[in-house]
């Protein structure tokens, strides 16, 4: 690969919808330039530098793509001659490998796969045209993995230097019922503003995702720190030294939470399997787990916030769903005075069950699922006793209060 450290280099890091926004915030924080929010997507400008900074540590991003080449293309020959065209030298070897990962929205080409077959033959047939010899596959670990995405008639052929997604951070040691994607989960806790040093509280923990994710935002630990490889450490121009010093500037920079991060759930099995997470992960001496029904968690402060993530209903009777969810505004209105409450579900009408009104509501999706992440504000006192203190303030016995 042609490019250096100082080049620019146009960028795309891919998200889910909804957090585009945090994701652009992020990106501005780490001193990227030119930055685009698209459909779940931002693109922006960067150095490779940047580049190897995205993956280590945007929390909310998907994968770092870089786009090589932009046409349009109405046939599979016309695909196949265009990326054949291109000049693959600058980015493999015929002794190397590759892989060819495809998303299409398009009425022509409707079969991801065969995108994926075709690209790769016009690849490796022009190596073999070139030099006698072509590249092989390896789904698994190759040298370049190539992003083909095409929306209708346009191709766009991109570099995907994440290779394997970046919300898989390498704390999820087993498998828990139906988790959280932790791109996600880092998404709502950034949405929430929640202050870093301020009670923090998920008492619907499942197997820890969300506040494993917030321990480590109040640490200031890389989402990625645990990954030893991505899909630029075994490009051609791989700058080890840069990167290495890039991991360990990541690691000065971590810092020992002075807050609270409480999780519980029902499910000792899950509570077992966050606990063990945390522990592999070097975030068990950030988090309180226990094992406890929401009824029984309690804060342990005046103020903070509470995420939650309860079931949506699609394993439960309509009857248990609704007790749930009274439940949860129940328990809130009466002990969580003076925190802010995020409540995510795929079940509108449930939500609505909690009885509380929502001072904010937040599109997200969670896999397929289409949800609403709802923001309950839980003022000590009634609400309209928090409006009075704010309009009116006594200046002392005898002089007449003051509306500001």
């Amino acid at each position: 690969m042609s490019q250096s450290g100082g080049t620019a280099l146009k960028l795309v890091a891919k998200t889910f919808y909804g957090l585009e926004t945090v994701l652009a915030k992020e990106l501005a924080a780490l001193g990227a330039q030119e930055i685009t929010t698209l459909k779940r997507a931002v693109s922006f400008e960067a150095d490779m530098a940047l580049l190897y900074k995205s993956n280590l540590h945007l929390r909310t991003a998907i994968r770092i793509l870089m786009p090589i080449a932009t046409f349009n293309a109405t046939s599979d020959i016309e695909l196949y001659k265009k990326i054949k065209e291109m000049d693959w030298s600058k980015y493999l070897r015929a002794d190397q490998t590759l892989a060819v990962d495809a998303i299409t929205y398009s009425k022509i080409f409707t079969h991801s796969k065969y995108v994926s077959l075709k690209t790769k033959d016009a690849i490796c047939d022009r190596f073999r045209d070139e030099t006698g010899q072509r590249p092989s596959v390896d789904i698994e670990s190759p040298t370049v993995l190539i992003n083909i995405h095409i929306a209708e008639d346009q191709v766009t052929v991109s570099l995907d230097s994440s290779a394997e997604p970046l919300n898989r951070r390498g704390y999820r040691t087993n498998e828990h019922e139906a988790p959280i994607n932790e791109v996600l989960a880092a998404g709502m806790v950034l949405l929430s503003e929640w202050d870093t040093k301020s009670t923090f509280i998920d008492p619907m923990c499942g197997s820890g995702t969300i506040v494993m994710e917030a321990a480590m935002i109040a640490a200031n630990i890389a989402p990625n720190i645990k990954r030893k490889d991505f899909g630029f450490t075994r490009w051609n121009n791989f700058d080890a030294p840069l990167w290495e010093k890039i991991r360990h500037e990541a690691i000065e920079a971590q810092t020992t939470p002075t807050a609270r991060i409480c999780g519980s759930d029902i499910s000792l099995r899950a509570i077992d399997t966050a606990r063990q997470s945390a522990l592999d992960f070097g975030l068990k001496q950030f988090i309180d787990f226990s094992c406890a029904p929401l009824e029984e968690v309690n804060p342990i402060s005046k103020k903070g916030v509470v995420i939650m993530n309860p079931p949506y209903g699609e394993r439960l009777k309509t009857r248990d769903i609704v007790q749930m969810y009274i439940g949860i505004g129940n328990h809130l209105k009466r002990n969580f005075q003076g925190f802010d409450a995020w409540v995510i579900s795929s079940n509108l009408e449930a939500m609505k069950l909690i009885g509380l009104k929502p001072s904010a509501k937040i599109t997200l999706y969670n896999g397929a699922l289409e949800c609403r992440f709802e923001k309950f504000s839980l003022y000590e006192g009634s609400h309209a006793d928090m409006v009075r203190k704010r309009r009116i303030i006594p200046r002392d016995d005898s002089a007449p209060r003051q509306k500001i």
